[in-house]
């Protein structure tokens, strides 16, 4: 019976696999000013104009919320270049079959995609004080976008790491649907969360009781009426994150598990005092920025369980 050649996988650079891991910390800033252009109102600093601002290449003499949302474009011009870059260095330095290529390739079509639907709420007018349900549609698309983006560079800085083939991955196995249920759930928090801090910006209250009663009363905003799918699904996804960091402790990961844990004990916390103190800007950025550390956290934790990196330099497929 014949035997299959070995299938040779080429050792990545370290500094490859630095710069991967830079682009998603880039990303993760791109993150945070697009929520400061929220929290702020500035959405419509650069008018209806796309992608030129107020019809101009350089806004002159702008507003402070024009150089918000300038320098949001430009933010988000500069990661196209960045991603572009981690696209063509993983091609050049791996071999057909290494799963950071295809990983790599999604994370460039998922920043086309990314900045599609920012333009997209620009040129639609989904922006600073709109309550309209196709601002909610839009702006929920958008931002399980942005996870999947952050998602897919953090899995091709972590599968340059080992370098994996993608034939070794696989996705079927209970463990993988349970990774990927679990990882679903987390999203939903994730753009439930950013919903819940539009409604915050959209409808301030002056107390916590009278928070309540916005969210409860009758004709409320739909925004309103969805923030309390952000706790409950919060509590759904902290039952997967419980079985992972189990699973984690039994694949010598358990460092990378109490990280996650400390994570996410920190969300929590964040989001009691988001409660509390109604949502000021600089909270809402901070919670946001635990909240990327933590979902960067949950897929390599998640990548590090269902797939296991091996030592070896060849991986051998199946004989005939």
């Amino acid at each position: 019976m014949a035997t299959v050649p070995a299938l040779s996988v080429r050792k990545t650079s370290r500094a490859l696999v630095r710069f991967a891991w830079a682009v998603v910390g880039y990303n993760v800033l791109v993150v945070l000013w697009g929520a400061l252009v929220r929290a702020t109102g500035s959405g419509a600093g650069c008018g209806n104009h796309w992608p030129l601002c107020n019809g101009q290449v350089i806004p002159l003499s702008p507003r402070v919320d024009t150089v918000i949302e300038f320098t949001h474009r430009m933010m988000t011009g500069g990661s196209i270049f960045v991603v572009l870059g981690l696209l063509i260095w993983t091609f050049r330095a791996t071999v057909k079959g290494q799963a950071a290529r295809v990983f790599a390739v999604a994370s460039t079509v998922l920043l086309i995609n990314e900045a599609f639907l920012g333009a997209l709420l620009v040129k639609l007018g989904y922006v600073t004080g709109n309550q309209s349900m196709g601002r909610v549609v839009v702006l929920s698309v958008h931002l399980s976008n942005t996870m999947l983006l952050l998602a897919a560079l953090t899995l091709s800085a972590r599968l340059l790491g080992t370098s994996q083939t993608w034939s070794a991955l696989g996705l079927g196995g209970a463990k993988k649907i349970w990774a990927i249920v679990g990882l679903a759930a987390t999203l939903v928090v994730g753009v439930s969360g950013s919903l819940a801090a539009l409604g915050d910006t959209l409808f301030p209250a002056s107390s916590l009781r009278a928070a309540f009663a916005q969210d409860f009363a009758e004709g409320a905003p739909w925004l309103l009426r969805l923030r309390g799918v952000h706790p409950v699904s919060a509590f759904v996804a902290a039952i997967f994150v419980l079985w992972l960091v189990g699973q984690a402790r039994r694949s010598g990961a358990s460092r990378l598990g109490g990280i996650v844990v400390a994570l996410l004990a920190f969300q929590f916390s964040l989001g009691l005092a988001d409660v509390l103190l109604l949502a000021p800007v600089w909270l809402q950025i901070l919670h946001l920025l635990g909240a990327d550390l933590y979902w960067v956290a949950l897929v390599v934790l998640a990548a590090v369980v269902v797939w296991p990196s091996t030592d070896a330099t060849l991986l051998r497929p199946s004989s005939n």
